[in-house]
């Protein structure tokens, strides 16, 4: 049994048991069960988080499983290693439930499991790494509290006039004369990830690159554990040297995610989007990036361009037939010379078509072909034209700016002189 009070918060002395159930002389500890259930909120966030990237139920419990199996040995394997002396012979290490497992020792063996399966599976693994961080962050955050059951994972007596104070918990286990006023270490590591989680979910959407998320909870988590761990009573030290294996790890993981992170940021500088996909920064963990495919604008603008010419050209040639077919139209415009007010062809300007801005709307919200030949300033303007025109065939073959004033006015467009590009 174990009993604990929280006289800051006004909670008195209360006691739990540490084992859950039995089946049969298998005892089921709530530690366990809180390990599980964070496992399993951590794969149904994962699995959520990639199944828009078409990454199939199967492929991820793949990666799930290598990752749980390996994450567990490499908790354990830290933790022995910390603690030889105390091991007597090589199945000792397998006595799991004996108490003993180094998150850090966790996160790696469980990093390295996921890559390579990713690697086999042919994932992207920077995706699926950004995918397991803030399911890792929830699973530790209920674990913590397996520790609250155990009755471990606490620090040392906080000072009075220690802001933490008023959290101050009291703890005594069975065989114990006295209870000991200690501080609660797995809460602050609870609240801990469950604000850097809240805080991924409020800003993924400024993701810049596949990682980016799994190097910022190395940042936060490391961060927040130097400093728990130099309040904990019960810390893994490196030899003699008095260095705290969790603090000497947590920096590193601050340096090097913040090495990684920045420069990711400095590579892509801007959210950089490619057929749905974020810029690979790290080719290595997602693949080969892919790049937006310009040729199909280019060779749009090389035939706008063509087509432009050509119809320049043209307009130069048979310069006597223009003329008389000029003043055949001016008089009889036919049904195609006039179009309806505000119409144009947009296959024209979808293809890039110069000529056709002139049936574009204007300035006013009005059609430049509904401008000329709405009301009676149209007709009148027409007639005018027309005496005009007949007046002056002859100056109409020598002048290229009247046939090209009067071709326009043939296909529809403004009878204003056009200049050159």
């Amino acid at each position: 049994m174990v009993t604990v009070s929280f006289p800051g918060l006004g909670i008195g002395e209360f006691s739990f048991n540490k084992v859950a159930f039995s089946i049969g002389r298998i005892e089921v500890r709530w530690y366990g069960i809180l390990i599980v259930i964070g496992m399993i909120t951590a794969f149904i966030y994962a699995y959520l988080y990639v199944k828009k990237s078409k990454v199939s139920l199967d492929d991820m419990t793949d990666v799930a499983l290598f990752t749980i199996v390996f994450g567990i040995l490499g908790a354990r394997l830290y933790y022995v290693l910390s603690k030889l002396d105390s091991y007597d012979s090589f199945l000792d290490f397998f006595k799991i439930w004996e108490g003993g497992l180094g998150i850090y020792g966790g996160i790696i063996g469980g990093a390295i499991a996921l890559f390579v399966t990713c690697r086999v599976k042919k994932l992207k693994a920077a995706l699926v790494f950004d995918a397991a961080a803030p399911g890792v962050m929830i699973a530790q955050a209920i674990g913590r509290w397996g520790n609250f059951f155990n009755g471990e994972a606490y620090g040392v007596e906080p000072k009075e006039s220690s802001p933490l104070y008023f959290l101050r918990m009291t703890l005594k286990h069975d065989g114990w004369r006295n209870e000991i006023v200690v501080q609660p270490c797995f809460l602050y590591e609870c609240v801990w990830n469950l604000l850097g989680f809240l805080l991924i979910l409020l800003f993924r959407k400024k993701k810049r690159f596949n990682g980016q998320i799994f190097l910022e909870y190395l940042i936060w988590y490391g961060f927040g554990r130097f400093f728990i761990e130099s309040q904990r009573a019960d810390s893994l030290y490196i030899g003699a040297t008095g260095v705290r294996k969790s603090m000497l790890v947590g920096a590193l993981c601050v340096i090097i995610g913040l090495g990684l992170l920045i420069a990711g940021l400095v590579k892509t500088r801007k959210a950089v989007l490619a057929e749905g996909e974020y810029a690979d920064v790290f080719p290595n963990l997602t693949g080969r990036g892919s790049q937006k495919n310009d040729g199909k604008a280019s060779r749009q603008s090389d035939a706008a361009e063509k087509k432009q010419g050509s119809g320049e050209s043209s307009s130069y040639e048979g310069e006597s037939d223009a003329s008389e077919k000029i003043i055949d139209q001016v008089q009889d415009p036919g049904e195609d010379s006039f179009a309806e007010p505000g119409a144009y062809d947009e296959d024209r300007v979808s293809d890039g078509d110069s000529s056709s801005e002139s049936c574009l709307p204007d300035e006013n919200g009005e059609s430049r072909d509904e401008a000329k030949y709405a009301g009676n300033e149209a007709d009148n303007e027409a007639d005018n034209t027309v005496t005009s025109a007949e007046n002056t065939a002859d100056e109409v073959i020598s002048s290229e700016e009247t046939v090209t004033e009067d071709t326009s006015y043939s296909e529809g467009n403004d009878p204003e002189p056009q200049e050159k590009e």
